[in-house]
């Protein structure tokens, strides 16, 4: 471990000692190989946000964007087109990445093959696909068995590329163009979302993440894409709670450093609060607490790397 993370887990370590001394008691850490696996994890969550928030101290090959390229990365391409201005390409390949997934065994893969049209032809680019929205519906439907062996990402392994599957791939990219709309762009959609929520990054977040009405993407799926949106700075803003209506893995992560038992009947309302008040004490944001105790519930006395 790094100087730096070994003062940051020293750090973290010690808030939640003092917290569950003085403030709550939390069961869930009592243990010292609990504690140090919760505080790993967090460590771990640190170095994923803080990956992407510095993706632009380096040199970024502009390779990254094309997708007919093996360098190709979606992120790297999202951070790139920001920076040059174009927030709606940049937030369509957040959009993309993260309803395909990063896949442990193939990587970007599924976004590389679709935004890439299986390299037979224009790219889908946000001003290609949102102005030709039949003609991207004929061709996923004469390309879906092409698509069909091609592995989504670890939190969308449940979802099917199949025509006929009720809220299909179309259906997906459609909602997405219509809620952003073609003459309004990305940036707009922030702006006039901000002139109903304010412009405090934590009020803006909540709202784009109540309205966002992309189809099939639920809890999971919205704080992923808003975080990205985030990290990559095409909107600033940043998640006011861990979002655990619908979660399970960081529902059961809380449950158990609350009470040391993953069954336990506690409101979301209440397990949210706890949350937010311990990540502020911590000095982390919501998006730590999310991930780390998503993580940590899987292996509680014993820390194990998890890389998606």
């Amino acid at each position: 471990m790094r100087h730096i993370d070994e003062a940051r887990s020293e750090d973290i370590k010690n808030r939640l000692q003092t917290y569950s001394v003085n403030v709550l008691q939390l069961p869930g850490i009592a243990s010292a190989e609990a504690l140090d696996s919760l505080v790993r994890q967090m460590i771990d969550s640190l170095h994923r946000i803080e990956f992407v928030r510095r993706l632009g101290q380096r040199p970024i090959d502009p390779r990254r964007k094309d997708p007919r390229e093996t360098l190709f990365d979606p992120v790297r391409a999202a951070w790139l087109y920001n920076n040059e201005g174009d927030s709606d390409e940049a937030a369509w390949l957040t959009f993309l990445s993260t309803h395909f997934g990063f896949h442990k065994r193939v990587g970007w893969e599924f976004t590389r093959m679709v935004y890439g049209a299986l390299d037979s032809g224009p790219t889908w680019t946000w001003t290609r696909t949102s102005s030709n929205l039949p003609e991207f519906r004929q061709w996923y439907f004469d390309n879906a068995a092409s698509l069909a062996g091609v592995p989504f990402g670890n939190h969308r392994k449940y979802e099917s590329i199949r025509p006929d599957a009720e809220n299909n791939l179309f259906d997906t990219i459609a909602s997405y163009v219509t809620w952003v709309g073609l003459n309004r762009g990305f940036r707009l959609l922030v702006a006039d979302t901000s002139a109903v929520s304010g412009n405090a990054p934590k009020a803006l977040f909540h709202r784009l993440y109540r309205d966002c009405p992309i189809v099939q993407f639920g809890r999971t799926a919205k704080f992923d894409f808003l975080t990205m949106i985030g990290k990559l700075g095409i909107a600033d803003i940043e998640p006011p709670y861990p979002y655990l209506v619908g979660a399970s893995g960081p529902v059961v992560g809380a449950k158990l450093l609350l009470t040391d038992d993953p069954k336990a009947r506690i409101s979301n309302r209440d397990l949210t609060d706890a949350v937010v008040q311990i990540g502020e004490a911590l000095g982390v944001g919501m998006q730590v607490m999310e991930d780390s105790l998503c993580n940590w519930q899987k292996s509680q006395y014993a820390y194990v790397a998890f890389r998606g």
